[in-house]
Protein backbone atom coordinates (compact mmCIF):
# COMPACT_ATOMS: atom_id res chain seq x y z
CA UNK A 1 0.00 0.00 0.00
CA UNK A 2 1.46 3.33 -1.07
CA UNK A 3 0.66 6.90 -0.07
CA UNK A 4 1.83 10.22 -1.48
CA UNK A 5 2.40 13.14 0.88
CA UNK A 6 1.97 16.78 -0.14
CA UNK A 7 2.72 19.97 1.76
CA UNK A 8 2.84 23.70 1.17
CA UNK A 9 4.65 25.93 3.60
CA UNK A 10 5.58 24.54 7.00
CA UNK A 11 2.57 22.27 7.33
CA UNK A 12 2.80 20.13 10.44
CA UNK A 13 5.97 19.79 12.43
CA UNK A 14 7.46 16.46 13.39
CA UNK A 15 5.10 14.14 15.19
CA UNK A 16 6.20 13.33 18.75
CA UNK A 17 4.61 9.87 18.57
CA UNK A 18 6.03 7.71 15.78
CA UNK A 19 3.81 4.89 14.63
CA UNK A 20 4.55 1.30 15.66
CA UNK A 21 7.13 -0.56 13.60
CA UNK A 22 4.60 -2.74 11.82
CA UNK A 23 2.80 0.34 10.55
CA UNK A 24 5.97 1.62 8.88
CA UNK A 25 5.42 -1.02 6.24
CA UNK A 26 2.58 1.07 4.87
CA UNK A 27 5.09 3.63 3.80
CA UNK A 28 4.97 6.36 1.24
CA UNK A 29 7.02 5.94 -1.88
CA UNK A 30 7.44 9.61 -2.62
CA UNK A 31 6.67 13.10 -1.47
CA UNK A 32 5.13 16.09 -3.16
CA UNK A 33 6.89 19.27 -2.14
CA UNK A 34 5.86 22.88 -2.73
CA UNK A 35 8.01 25.13 -0.55
CA UNK A 36 9.26 23.30 2.51
CA UNK A 37 9.99 19.78 3.66
CA UNK A 38 8.99 20.51 7.24
CA UNK A 39 5.36 19.57 6.74
CA UNK A 40 6.25 16.43 4.84
CA UNK A 41 8.69 15.36 7.52
CA UNK A 42 5.88 15.47 10.07
CA UNK A 43 4.93 12.10 8.69
CA UNK A 44 8.33 10.48 8.50
CA UNK A 45 6.88 7.94 10.93
CA UNK A 46 4.40 7.03 8.20
CA UNK A 47 6.50 7.51 5.11
CA UNK A 48 9.72 6.60 3.40
CA UNK A 49 10.37 9.65 1.27
CA UNK A 50 12.26 8.41 -1.76
CA UNK A 51 11.72 11.19 -4.26
CA UNK A 52 9.94 14.47 -4.96
CA UNK A 53 7.59 14.65 -7.93
CA UNK A 54 5.48 17.77 -7.86
CA UNK A 55 7.39 21.02 -8.30
CA UNK A 56 6.48 24.30 -9.94
CA UNK A 57 5.42 23.77 -13.55
CA UNK A 58 4.47 20.09 -13.32
CA UNK A 59 1.18 19.53 -15.12
CA UNK A 60 -1.80 17.62 -13.75
CA UNK A 61 -1.30 14.93 -16.41
CA UNK A 62 2.33 14.49 -15.41
CA UNK A 63 1.34 14.27 -11.75
CA UNK A 64 -1.35 11.68 -12.45
CA UNK A 65 1.03 9.64 -14.58
CA UNK A 66 3.60 9.71 -11.80
CA UNK A 67 1.05 8.61 -9.21
CA UNK A 68 -0.08 5.74 -11.41
CA UNK A 69 3.47 4.70 -12.16
CA UNK A 70 4.18 4.49 -8.44
CA UNK A 71 0.83 2.75 -7.82
CA UNK A 72 -0.15 5.27 -5.16
CA UNK A 73 -3.34 4.38 -3.27
CA UNK A 74 -3.79 7.47 -1.10
CA UNK A 75 -2.73 11.11 -1.09
CA UNK A 76 -2.08 12.72 2.30
CA UNK A 77 -2.03 16.50 2.38
CA UNK A 78 -0.17 18.05 5.30
CA UNK A 79 -1.67 21.52 5.46
CA UNK A 80 -1.73 21.81 1.67
CA UNK A 81 -3.19 25.22 0.84
CA UNK A 82 -3.92 25.01 -2.88
CA UNK A 83 -7.01 23.64 -4.56
CA UNK A 84 -6.52 20.11 -5.79
CA UNK A 85 -7.15 19.72 -9.55
CA UNK A 86 -10.53 18.24 -10.39
CA UNK A 87 -8.84 15.50 -12.41
CA UNK A 88 -6.86 14.40 -9.36
CA UNK A 89 -9.95 14.36 -7.12
CA UNK A 90 -11.82 12.29 -9.68
CA UNK A 91 -8.91 9.87 -10.05
CA UNK A 92 -8.67 9.38 -6.27
CA UNK A 93 -12.24 9.45 -4.88
CA UNK A 94 -12.40 9.06 -1.10
CA UNK A 95 -8.63 8.68 -1.10
CA UNK A 96 -7.25 12.19 -0.44
CA UNK A 97 -6.96 13.52 3.11
CA UNK A 98 -6.02 16.92 4.47
CA UNK A 99 -5.96 18.46 7.94
CA UNK A 100 -7.22 21.90 9.00
CA UNK A 101 -6.57 23.65 12.35
CA UNK A 102 -10.19 24.37 13.23
CA UNK A 103 -13.40 22.45 13.84
CA UNK A 104 -14.77 22.56 10.32
CA UNK A 105 -17.05 23.83 8.92
CA UNK A 106 -16.22 26.76 11.24
CA UNK A 107 -13.25 28.95 10.28
CA UNK A 108 -12.51 27.15 7.05
CA UNK A 109 -12.31 28.07 3.39
CA UNK A 110 -10.05 30.25 1.31
CA UNK A 111 -7.91 32.59 3.39
CA UNK A 112 -8.21 30.60 6.61
CA UNK A 113 -4.80 29.12 7.35
CA UNK A 114 -2.10 29.28 10.00
CA UNK A 115 -2.47 31.89 12.70
CA UNK A 116 -5.33 33.53 10.77
CA UNK A 117 -7.52 30.62 11.85
CA UNK A 118 -6.63 30.93 15.53
CA UNK A 119 -7.01 34.71 15.53
CA UNK A 120 -10.50 34.34 14.06
CA UNK A 121 -11.45 31.67 16.61
CA UNK A 122 -10.40 33.86 19.54
CA UNK A 123 -12.03 36.99 18.08
CA UNK A 124 -15.32 35.13 17.65
CA UNK A 125 -15.53 34.18 21.30
CA UNK A 126 -15.71 30.48 20.47
CA UNK A 127 -15.11 28.28 23.50
CA UNK A 128 -13.68 25.37 21.55
CA UNK A 129 -11.42 24.78 18.58
CA UNK A 130 -9.35 21.86 17.32
CA UNK A 131 -8.12 20.09 14.20
CA UNK A 132 -10.24 18.42 11.53
CA UNK A 133 -9.09 15.62 9.25
CA UNK A 134 -11.24 15.67 6.14
CA UNK A 135 -11.51 14.15 2.72
CA UNK A 136 -10.63 16.49 -0.12
CA UNK A 137 -12.87 17.56 -2.97
CA UNK A 138 -12.67 20.35 -5.55
CA UNK A 139 -13.35 23.09 -2.99
CA UNK A 140 -11.65 24.52 0.08
CA UNK A 141 -12.30 22.70 3.37
CA UNK A 142 -15.76 21.31 2.65
CA UNK A 143 -14.95 17.65 2.01
CA UNK A 144 -16.46 15.11 4.39
CA UNK A 145 -15.11 15.24 7.95
CA UNK A 146 -13.33 12.06 9.02
CA UNK A 147 -12.02 12.95 12.49
CA UNK A 148 -11.80 15.88 14.89
CA UNK A 149 -10.23 16.68 18.25
CA UNK A 150 -11.70 19.30 20.59
CA UNK A 151 -9.34 21.86 22.14
CA UNK A 152 -10.75 24.31 24.74
CA UNK A 153 -10.08 28.00 24.08
CA UNK A 154 -8.75 29.60 27.25
CA UNK A 155 -9.94 33.06 28.33
CA UNK A 156 -6.50 34.64 27.92
CA UNK A 157 -5.29 32.64 24.93
CA UNK A 158 -3.09 34.24 22.31
CA UNK A 159 -3.28 32.85 18.76
CA UNK A 160 0.16 31.34 19.25
CA UNK A 161 -0.83 29.55 22.46
CA UNK A 162 -3.99 28.16 20.91
CA UNK A 163 -2.06 27.11 17.80
CA UNK A 164 0.42 25.14 19.93
CA UNK A 165 -2.32 23.14 21.64
CA UNK A 166 -4.19 22.51 18.39
CA UNK A 167 -0.96 21.38 16.70
CA UNK A 168 -0.39 18.83 19.46
CA UNK A 169 -3.79 17.32 18.68
CA UNK A 170 -3.10 17.45 14.94
CA UNK A 171 -0.15 15.13 15.46
CA UNK A 172 -2.39 12.62 17.18
CA UNK A 173 -5.54 12.71 15.12
CA UNK A 174 -3.91 12.66 11.69
CA UNK A 175 -1.82 9.60 12.50
CA UNK A 176 -4.94 7.84 13.78
CA UNK A 177 -6.96 8.79 10.70
CA UNK A 178 -4.24 7.73 8.26
CA UNK A 179 -3.80 4.45 10.12
CA UNK A 180 -7.54 3.78 9.76
CA UNK A 181 -7.34 4.60 6.06
CA UNK A 182 -4.42 2.24 5.49
CA UNK A 183 -6.06 -0.52 7.52
CA UNK A 184 -9.32 -0.22 5.57
CA UNK A 185 -11.27 0.73 8.70
CA UNK A 186 -13.19 3.62 7.19
CA UNK A 187 -16.86 2.82 6.62
CA UNK A 188 -19.18 5.08 4.65
CA UNK A 189 -22.76 5.50 5.86
CA UNK A 190 -25.58 5.53 3.34
CA UNK A 191 -25.79 9.31 3.68
CA UNK A 192 -22.13 9.72 2.69
CA UNK A 193 -20.66 10.24 6.16
CA UNK A 194 -17.34 8.45 6.82
CA UNK A 195 -16.85 6.63 10.12
CA UNK A 196 -13.76 5.01 11.61
CA UNK A 197 -14.21 1.45 12.82
CA UNK A 198 -12.46 0.66 16.10
CA UNK A 199 -9.29 -1.42 15.97
CA UNK A 200 -10.36 -3.45 19.00
CA UNK A 201 -14.12 -3.68 18.53
CA UNK A 202 -15.47 -3.96 14.97
CA UNK A 203 -18.93 -2.96 16.20
CA UNK A 204 -17.75 0.45 17.46
CA UNK A 205 -17.34 3.51 15.24
CA UNK A 206 -16.18 7.07 15.73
Amino acid sequence: MEAAVASTGSGLHCSPNPMPKQQHERRSSWAVEERSMRGVMAYRSLCSLSRSLLQRGVSTDELLNGLRELRVDFILLAGYLKLIPVELVQAYPKSILNIHPSLLPAFGGKGYYGLKVHKAVIASGARYSGPTVHFVDEHYDIGRTLAQRVVPVQANDTPEQLATRVLHEEHQVYVEAVTALCEDRIVWREDGIPLIRSQTNPDEYT
